[in-house]
């Protein structure tokens, strides 16, 4: 039977087949082939993830941005928690008191008024100069309706019954149109097929029972069916649908391919620190463009509102505060990258690198040397914890990326906290390493013993 194994020489200089030595010149053209090999090898784990990265980088900016509109658009909690700070915002209140205010007075006819007013004058005999002067109290009028309106509109729009009235109307609001965008048939407003039906069941109940309760028994009768209203039919909302389903995908899966795909880079370069510390600081780079990117969308959108339209500031405080959750999350993606660079950076062997953990390492040393002198000895456990020191780093350190995956929404102080949990536990961990043994009396604090 053929042995599976591929023939060459052996580590001994001999073939592995004839047992014979090979020649000088044999030995040399084996070890040419394989480090041509061993080259090849590398350059195409290269590009590979080369090509990784690049796809990485590319689908980071938009996954961030999926996700984003895929939790405002579906997540009607979400979207409330988006908006509510509208509802308290001065320029906002200011715009949506003098809009309110313009409405109602639009609806006051002044003229009308002053025209009755005149004529009752007229028709009670008063003197003619006071008719002809009531002819002119249109404009103190108006602008009187206007004062007192104004006023009584913005102590509404500025009590605490507007904000909670501002968020039941977002929250009714955006649950009716998610239920009619994903086709549930929950809510009054539904869809069914290419329309759009008002379920007014509740209503109908209701108008029955304060029917029956005046003393209309024979409401009671009124039947059951017919309990919808179509409001309209479209073609597009098929399309409006396909496109929700679309984005809850997108949203759900581009954030996870963009990770795998990092992860798949990293892992497939030869050099796994080295392309570590490149893709943390290229998704950085990507975080910054993306923020570049909000801010010139927004500056374009202030610079295309029409004049007299809307208040520039009432205008920056809506974009802000739509994309508030958006921003908090490219920061708080950059900010875990930076991390990660500087991580494998400092797992490097950088004059820096190697200075910053021969401090850490000292201090650790000094900190456990202190506790074993006052008596405090780790015995079994410091001895495993000195035994498997990359196994202890690897597993904190996972175990704070997995904190960050399960947490919902991280922000940067999110972020923080558990880097500094980290770190504790990774200088905890060290110190109690270090006291598992007695501090020799002649050992300077701070140095390994030989």
């Amino acid at each position: 039977m053929a042995s599976g194994k591929a023939s060459g020489p052996s580590p001994s200089g001999r073939d592995a087949q004839s047992g014979e030595a090979l020649t000088a010149a044999e030995r040399a053209e084996y070890e040419r082939l394989r480090r041509a090999t061993g080259v090849r090898h590398r350059r195409l784990r290269r590009v590979g993830a080369s090509v990784l990265l690049l796809l990485a980088l590319l689908l980071a900016p938009l996954a961030v941005v999926a996700a984003w509109v895929q939790d405002t658009v579906t997540d009607t909690d979400r979207y409330v928690r988006t908006v509510a700070p509208l509802a308290s915002d001065p320029a906002v209140r200011s715009i949506v008191t003098d809009r309110l205010t313009n409405r109602v007075v639009d609806n006051v006819d002044v003229e009308a008024v002053t025209a009755s007013l005149t004529k009752a004058l007229s028709d009670t005999g008063a003197p003619p100069r006071v008719v002809d002067a009531s002819k002119n109290l249109a404009a103190p009028l108006r602008s009187a309706v206007q004062t007192v309106v104004h006023r009584n509109v913005s102590r509404v729009i500025t009590s605490d019954a507007f904000e909670q009235a501002w968020e039941g109307a977002n929250r009714r609001a955006h649950a009716a149109v998610l239920n009619m965008l994903t086709g549930e048939r929950e809510g009054a407003l539904r869809a069914t097929g290419e329309a759009v039906e008002l379920d007014i069941g509740s209503v109908v109940d209701q108008v029955r029972q304060r029917l029956v309760d005046q003393g209309f028994e024979k409401a009671a009768a009124i039947p059951d069916t017919d309990r919808t209203i179509t409001l309209f039919e479209t073609e597009q909302l098929g399309k409006a649908q396909d496109a929700m389903r679309l984005l809850d995908v997108m949203g759900t899966w581009l954030p996870v391919i963009g990770v795998a795909l990092a992860a798949l880079a990293v892992w497939t370069a030869p050099g796994h620190r080295v392309m570590l510390l490149v893709t943390g600081l290229g998704i950085a780079l990507m975080m910054v463009l993306l923020l570049v990117a909000l801010a010139v969308v927004r500056r374009v959108y202030l610079d295309g509102i029409p004049p007299g339209a809307q208040s520039t500031d009432a205008a920056a405080a809506i974009f802000d505060t739509f994309v508030r959750f958006l921003r908090e999350s490219t920061r708080t993606l950059l900010v875990v990258s930076l991390i990660a660079a500087l991580s494998a950076y400092l797992y490097g062997p950088g004059r820096a690198a190697r200075g910053v953990r021969s401090v850490a390492q000292r201090g650790a040393t000094a900190a456990g040397r202190a506790l074993s002198g006052a008596g405090l000895r780790t015995g079994s456990l410091g001895r495993r914890l000195a035994e498997h020191r990359s196994w202890t780093a690897g597993i904190t350190i996972g175990a704070g990326a997995l904190a960050l995956v399960l947490w919902n929404h991280p922000t940067v102080g999110a972020v923080v906290l558990v880097l500094g949990l980290v770190l504790f536990v990774l200088a905890l961990a060290a110190v109690l390493a270090a006291a598992s043994e007695p501090a020799p009396a002649d050992a300077e604090p701070g140095r390994a013993i030989p």
